[in-house]
C-alpha cells in the first residue's frame, strides 16, 4: 500500500514545485509575517504627515518593501538615528530587513512608517487599514488604531 502512495506523493511534490509563482533560489522558504500592535499618531488639522508603528515577526528571512493605505497619498518606510548629535530621519528605499523568527519593532525614535499627504485629519480612537507588502510573504493588512504611543523610560514620547 505504501509503495502505491510513493508515486502519488512524488507527483504532488513535482506539481507544487512547478507552480505558476516563480521563486528565486535565494528566497528560501516561503515567509509568513505576523503584525501586532499597529498604531498611528493623530494628525492635527493642517498637518498632513504622521508616524505609524507596528511589530513584525517573519517565519523566514524577508523584507518589508512597501506600505499602503487609502488615507495617505504616499507612504514611506523610515529609519531614525542619531548622527552628529542630531536625530536624522531617512527613507529606507530598499525596505526593512526582517530576520527569521525575530520581532522587529517599528517604534518612535527608530524605524517607523510615515504617512504623507494625509487628506483628512486622523483622530484619536479611529482605525485605518495599513497594507504591509513583503519581498516574499503575502501582503498583510492590519487595522491601525489612531492614538499616542506609550511613553519611554524617561516619561516622554519620542519620534514621529
Amino acid at each position: 500500500m505504501i509503495r502505491a502512495l510513493i508515486p502519488l506523493a512524488a507527483a504532488a511534490a513535482l506539481l507544487a514545485a512547478c507552480s505558476n509563482e516563480p521563486r528565486a533560489a535565494s528566497e528560501g522558504p516561503q515567509a509568513a509575517v505576523a503584525a501586532t500592535g499597529a498604531l498611528c499618531r493623530p494628525t492635527p488639522v493642517g498637518r498632513q504627515a504622521t508616524g505609524c508603528y507596528v511589530t513584525l515577526t517573519s517565519t523566514a528571512a524577508d523584507r518589508l518593501v512597501s506600505v499602503s493605505t487609502p488615507v495617505a497619498g504616499r507612504v514611506e518606510i523610515h529609519e531614525s538615528k542619531v548622527e552628529s548629535n542630531m536625530m536624522m530621519m531617512r527613507e529606507l528605499t530598499e525596505g526593512l530587513s526582517l530576520p527569521a523568527g525575530q520581532a522587529v519593532e517599528l517604534k518612535p525614535g527608530g524605524n517607523h512608517i510615515m504617512l504623507l499627504a494625509v487628506a483628512n485629519p486622523l483622530t484619536e480612537g479611529q482605525t485605518i487599514p495599513l497594507t504591509l507588502n513583503f519581498a516574499a510573504a503575502e501582503p498583510v493588512t492590519v487595522q491601525a488604531t489612531i492614538g499616542q504611543p506609550p511613553v519611554n523610560e524617561y516619561g516622554t514620547q519620542t519620534g514621529h
